[in-house]
């Protein structure tokens, strides 16, 4: 075995080179012609400027391009590829189909087949997304459930859905759908009360640490490299590297499950990070069905680009979000047909997940929220001062969970990491059972947070009381209820235990995303800078800070949308991706 670089690459990689195939080798770099290669890597690289040898072009056969030589058409492990000689193999073999195209049907057939297959691939791509997200999101919204109850007339079903199923009640009125039975109805035939309180809470524990262990457990055995987000390793794989497995089929179907069980344990995870992760090895693996991209790593990475563009779409149901993160932060090679691709198959992933409808809300994201009112002037203030709130929090939780990454390197904590994943999710289950904010999903969290003030309680964050002049409709009197300062004082808990926790779970062996936990920080802090900022509005609104646009009474104070303005504060400081959050 003899190392010798590539002549004719841009990194010139040391690759081993059997020595069946060294005498092969040499007459390539020699440019003589041999009936595995006919030029030379300096001579595909002439052919890219135009320079090729015109009698060449008449010696070219199909098996030309279906060769695996070592050293010439593969890369090694954890190497860098030849973006230049991939190119130019590219269009050799584009050269040779369009000139067998008038020869007979077959061929022109072929040469259809060539032009239209980087679309079709996209296609596929988007329709596997699609189908995949929409088992993900249902499958972690029932296992999530399971954790409180079950539906015995249909156990596939949620709460949410499982409520739909009988016309008394909506989903909004906790405890009032009789369909729905809690694991204490069940085994006590009690809904309230300490004993109730008790075997609600062992149950809650109990799924937690199953779902725990699963996830840790087939990521350790099956595909160590579906643990993670997975998005700072695809940014390394579009930009050239090798990864061999990061995209195999076992990294696909662990991360698939492994997500639906982290996510349904409760830990302080998001499903969206990783679900670009998902979406690149479904991408990777459906190129093989296309020896164009499956056969070149350079063409390739357009098909993995398009992924992971559907891959934001399906997480946030964002498609043009998710061509600007492909185009902006994770690809490295992106020409315009592949900014067009990339568009056509967020935007099929996006409709898949539109047409099952894993949330029952007739939209793609779970905490979907419309709001009416603009903002005021004024608010500029609060909001300057929320951006710097969430770079502050960004900046604690960056540096936390460095060092804390660096210390389970060193020590002996990284040698047992299904242990690690069991001791972190006991502790988030015990302790975030105690307080209703932490009890509930993220997701779940976030779209509380973010919605507006209606008819229902929303656990407190709009227990107000109004008293109104009939005649001038103006607010005379308004308090606070109860309801509003427990929620705000349990919402500083909350801050607190989903910063710590997310410290200590974000690098463990499990799929786990970053997005959703940078979500919910922003967003318990918005609303309780908003909640504030209403609270001031209802008291004095005459005074010049606000105006004069409070003072007709109404609530000219919206305090979901400080719930967003937050959210995408901690979010931009700890991805420091500031314009793809105006398309999430």
């Amino acid at each position: 075995m003899e190392k010798r670089p590539l002549k004719g690459s841009v990194s010139s990689i040391p690759m081993s080179v059997p020595a069946s195939y060294q005498s092969v080798i040499d007459k390539v770099a020699n440019g003589e012609k041999h009936r595995h290669c006919s030029s030379s890597d300096d001579d595909m690289i002439d052919i890219t400027t135009g320079m090729a040898n015109p009698n060449f072009q008449d010696e070219l056969t199909s098996s030309q391009y279906t060769d695996d030589i070592p050293g010439i058409g593969q890369y090694e492990d954890f190497h860098t590829i030849d973006w230049q000689r991939d190119i130019a193999r590219d269009r050799m073999r584009h050269r040779y189909i369009v000139k067998r195209k008038q020869n007979s049907v077959f061929d022109l057939v072929r040469g259809a087949h060539d032009a239209w297959s980087g679309w079709l691939c996209v296609l596929l791509v988007g329709l596997v997304t699609g189908c995949v997200a929409g088992v993900i999101d249902i499958g972690a919204s029932w296992m999530s459930d399971l954790k409180y109850g079950l539906c015995p007339q249909a156990f596939w079903l949620n709460e949410e859905q499982c409520c739909w199923s009988s016309n008394e009640t909506s989903y909004g009125d906790k405890g009032n759908c009789s369909q729905w039975m809690t694991w204490s109805e069940l085994i006590a035939d009690a809904k309230t009360g300490a004993g109730a309180y008790i075997i609600q809470f062992i149950f809650y524990v109990m799924w937690a640490l199953l779902f725990a262990l699963l996830a840790a457990s087939l990521v350790r055995m099956f595909a160590p490299y579906a643990c993670g987000s997975g998005i700072p390793e695809i940014k390394t794989i579009l930009s050239g590297f090798i990864i061999r497995g990061y995209l195999g089929k076992w990294t696909l179907i662990i991360k698939s499950v492994g997500i639906m069980l982290a996510v349904s344990a409760g830990l302080s995870l998001g499903k969206e990070g990783p679900m670009v992760h998902i979406a690149c090895c479904i991408g990777n693996i459906l190129s093989y069905l296309f020896p164009k991209y499956g056969k070149n790593e350079a063409k390739k990475r357009e098909i993995l680009s398009a992924a992971a563009a559907a891959g934001v779409s399906v997480a946030f149901g964002a498609p043009i979000g998710g061509v600007l993160f492909s185009l902006e932060e994770v690809s490295y090679y992106f020409p315009l047909k592949t900014l067009w691709r990339s568009f056509f198959c967020a935007l099929v992933a996006a409709f898949v997940l539109r047409s099952i409808n894993p949330f029952g809300n007739e939209h793609s994201v779970l905490f979907y929220v419309e709001y009416n009112k603009p903002f005021m002037f004024f608010e500029l203030v609060p909001f300057v001062g929320l951006g710097i709130i969430g770079g502050v929090i960004a900046t604690i939780f960056i540096k936390a969970n460095l060092y804390w990454c660096r210390y389970r390197k060193v020590s002996r904590l990284g040698q047992y990491p299904v242990t690690e994943v069991l001791v972190v999710t006991a502790i988030t289950a015990v302790v975030g059972y105690l307080n209703r904010f932490t009890r509930m999903s993220t997701s779940q969290l976030i779209f509380l947070l973010f919605s507006q003030c209606g008819v229902s309680d929303s656990y407190g964050l709009c227990d107000y009381v109004y008293t109104r002049n009939n005649v001038t409709r103006v607010v005379e009197e308004s308090s606070s209820g109860p309801g509003v300062y427990q929620a705000v004082i349990l919402l500083i808990l909350a801050l607190i235990f989903k910063l710590v926790t997310t410290i200590f779970t974000f690098g463990m062996k499990v799929p786990c995303g970053l997005f959703i936990p940078s979500l919910c920080l922003g967003g318990i802090v918005g609303r309780i800078v908003g909640i504030c900022v209403q609270r001031l509005a209802l008291e004095y609104p005459h005074i010049w800070v606000f105006g004069g646009e409070c003072a007709s009474g109404d609530d000219c104070i919206t305090p979901g949308l400080y719930a967003m303005v937050g959210a995408a504060a901690v979010l931009g400081g700890v991805t420091r991706m500031t314009g793809i959050i105006q398309q999430l």
